[in-house]
């Protein structure tokens, strides 16, 4: 499938570069609208963190989705690009004081918080303001899911979310408090997930806390689920778009939701994953003992998930036609986790050869970093390059 690539534009750019093909992130946003509307009272918000290049999120703006931060930064990014403040969400574990300072004078929708001394800091910061601040408890659900342990973040052993059996105690204590408002609950078990079991057993998990608290005659007016749908990185170009459908319904079908509760989305990897490739060139072949090296001028800076999560990005030569043979491909760092695949097939590599990592949307660009000195990867999209 290298025609989806403009390969000739790609010569003149410097690389490594990250590139957004905007035909597919239109065509799942669009996607998104249309499973979600099916439901009148599904909200879904972005997740800011997979990726907040500014015409990306600019582009997911304008589809009429909201933002899901998780740092102040990332509130500045959503609002630059023009996300409305009532459709922020602000949520992490750890919110430094300028932060809060900073939602509480946007006025964004909502802090998801995460224990209770951060919810007494809201309220104490919310009333040097003369305001008060919607909140949202996240709650720790105890629900595992089918995923890599460093993106599993619902397990009573993760430091995210406020324990089940401590639930009660946070919502007395914020009904006592004048600068807070409380609206509702907020979950994410995780990340890439692909087995809607995992998603039937929050379900599950949040119908037996909602029945608690109806029994104290409390009925929220949000729940939030987070996100945590993956996408398939064996095969982009079969699946480029997640199964929204399935998604939505499943939660529809399962959760049990009293009349006019709201129900919040926040999708990250499915919006932009498939989207993204990052683009680099070869710089060497190397010969080994009993394999060849293809030497890349993109590293772990630009695309660290296979370092840190032993992640898959199906790998292309988009300028080989040539017999296909078993190359190692890895990037110049000076780590020896700097590797993007061990024996890869590829068509026949060759210097100056570009390869593509695909699937490399969400993680990528946004977790580049300066080690070795290196400049960040700039990112272009299909809309610039025409």
């Amino acid at each position: 499938m290298k025609g989806i690539f403009p390969v000739n534009k790609f010569r003149e750019l410097r690389t490594p570069f990250y590139y957004y093909d905007t035909k597919v992130l239109r065509d799942t946003l669009t996607c998104i609208k249309t499973a979600a509307a099916h439901y009148a009272n599904y909200h879904v918000h972005y997740a800011v963190k997979a990726n907040a290049n500014p015409k990306v999120l600019s582009i997911i703006r304008e589809s009429g989705l909201g933002a899901d931060c998780v740092s102040g930064g990332e509130i500045r990014a959503a609002i630059k690009a023009g996300f409305p403040a009532e459709k922020i969400v602000f949520a992490g574990v750890g919110k430094s004081d300028w932060e809060i300072n900073l939602g509480l004078d946007y006025n964004i929708f909502c802090f998801n918080v995460e224990s209770i001394p951060e919810l007494e800091v809201i309220n104490e910061l919310a009333a040097a303001k003369g305001k008060v601040a919607n909140v949202a408890f996240r709650i720790n659900p105890n629900v595992g899911a089918h995923t890599h342990a460093n993106i599993t973040t619902g397990l009573a052993e993760n430091k995210f979310g406020i324990n089940m059996q401590d639930m009660d105690r946070v919502v007395d204590i914020a009904l006592e408090m004048k600068n807070v408002k409380f609206l509702g609950l907020h979950f994410h078990i995780g990340s890439q997930i692909l087995d809607m079991g995992d998603f039937v057993a929050l379900c599950n998990r949040i119908n037996e806390l909602q029945e608690k608290l109806f029994a104290r005659r409390i009925i929220v007016q949000l729940i939030n689920v987070g996100g945590g749908l993956g996408i398939n990185y064996d095969h982009p170009n079969r699946q480029p778009i997640p199964e929204f459908k399935n998604y939505f319904a499943t939660y529809a079908e399962h959760l049990k939701l009293r009349p006019g509760q709201e129900l919040h989305f926040e999708l990250g990897r499915a919006v932009v994953g498939q989207c993204g490739s990052l683009i680099t060139k070869v710089l060497y072949m190397k010969q080994g003992t009993n394999k060849k090296f293809a030497i890349l001028d993109a590293g772990m800076t630009d695309l660290i998930r296979p370092a840190l999560y032993q992640a898959y990005h199906k790998i292309e030569n988009i300028t080989s036609d040539e017999a296909i043979e078993a190359y190692d491909v890895v990037g110049p760092i000076c780590e020896s986790s700097d590797v993007f695949g061990k024996s890869i097939d590829l068509n026949k590599v060759k210097r100056g050869d570009l390869i593509a990592l695909r699937s490399a949307g969400a993680y990528g660009e946004i977790m580049a970093s300066g080690y070795n000195c290196r400049e960040l990867p700039v990112g272009y999209t299909s809309d610039e390059l025409v």
